[in-house]
Parts: C-alpha cells; structure tokens; sequence
C-alpha cells in the first residue's frame, strides 16, 4: 500500500483517484468536497476549481462508479450536473447556517480551520458587489466559502439567493468540468501530450490562476493601508 502523507489532501487527484478495498469512491469524494467546499466553512482549505478541471479529465472513471455510457459529452453533461447540485446545496447550507448563528463566527477566535480574516474580506466582497457575489464568488477560493454564510447572515431574499446560486452552481460546474475534458481530448489528439502525465504541473497553474485576483487584493490592500 502506498505511503499515506498529509501533503495528498491538498492534491485534487487523491480524490478523484480515491479507493476502499478496491472499490472506486471518487466520485463521492468529489461531490462531498464541492459540498464541503461551499457549505462548510471548514472546507475553505479543500481543493475547488483544480478538483472540478480534472473531473473533467478523468470524468469516465468516475461515472463508471454508478453506470457504463459509450457517450463521453453524456458523461461529462451528468458529472457537471451532479457537481452543479452538490455546489447547490452547499451553498443552500451555508445561507442556511449564516441565517441562523452566522454571527458567531465574528466572535469566534481563529484557528487553522477558521480565519476571522477570510469572513471579513467575504463581507465587504459580498457588500460591493452584492447578489452578483455569489456568482463571483463560485470562481475564487476561499471566498466561495464564507459569501453564501454572508448571505445568511444579511438575510438576503431566498428567492433571489436561489436565483445566484443555481446559476452560478452551473456556471462554475460546466465551465470547468467542461474545460478539463475537451482541453485534455486537444492535447491528447491534436498535440500528443497526456495530460494525466502533467498533472502537478496543471494545479500549479491552477492555483495560480484562482488565487491571483485574492493577491492582487492582499497587494492593493497592503499599499493603501501604508498611504493612510
């Protein structure tokens, strides 16, 4: 049996590669972390758009877990449609939790599972751009987490939350699950690369790519707070 390290929980093909006694559970692992990712303000440490981009990639394998389709576009379709209502619902969890003892979190101390810090900068986020944050929100890590809590927390309308956050659950689910799949069948057929075989490198950019406008944020932050 392989070395477990704890470095493996921060790598999305653990996961999706995940076994118990030989039986494939990737496909949960998938589905509970999106819903732990958007539900759960513990889940902020969890990985979200890398985790989706390669469910795309390897979106046969785990379909196969429930049922065999010939048809890759069918496979991906039924992928992105259960990451979609996983996200849904974590997001539903969320508000849900916000609305009824959000406002404890305020006071709550830090520890490594929670961050005051986050929840602050998820605040003024939501406060600027308000329902559209939630759709915003989907595409940057961390403060995914904590904008559906916010939404509770103000007793945003249900109605319109619903609204953002189907939407966006969709959003989010189809555009990555849909990149992943269709960029590695380019590689694959028209370049010759398997991208199965670069897959640390493809985090990498990933984490680089979600994670630059939250630097950039930190940055700007940073200078003005010099200036003043």
């Amino acid at each position: 049996m392989e070395d477990f390290h704890w470095t493996k929980l921060f790598n999305p093909e653990f996961y999706i590669t995940m076994e118990i006694n030989g039986v494939p559970i990737g496909i949960y692992m998938v589905l509970f972390i999106v819903f732990a990712e958007t539900g759960l303000f513990a889940g902020f440490f969890l990985p979200g758009d890398s985790l989706l981009f390669l469910s795309g990639i390897y979106n046969r394998e785990l379909i196969e877990t429930f049922f065999i389709i010939p048809s890759d576009f069918s496979n991906v379709i039924i992928l992105a449609v259960l990451i979609a209502i996983a996200a849904t619902l974590g997001n539903i969890f969320g508000y849900w939790f916000g609305s009824r003892s959000g406002n404890y979190l305020y006071t709550k101390e830090d520890s490594f599972f929670f961050k005051k810090k986050y929840l602050i900068d998820s605040q003024v986020f939501f406060e600027k751009h308000g329902g559209k944050a939630i759709i915003f929100a989907r595409f940057l890590p961390i403060i995914r987490t904590f904008v559906p809590i916010i939404a509770g927390i103000v007793h945003m309308k249900k109605a319109k939350f619903m609204f953002y956050n189907i939407l966006s659950s969709i959003m989010w689910s189809f555009t990555l699950v849909f990149a992943g799949h269709y960029l590695y069948g380019f590689f694959l057929d028209e370049l010759d690369i398997d991208l199965k075989k670069h897959i640390e490198k493809i985090i990498l950019i990933l984490i680089g790519v979600t994670t630059f406008p939250l630097v950039m944020k930190a940055i700007k932050s940073r200078k003005k707070e010099t200036t003043d």
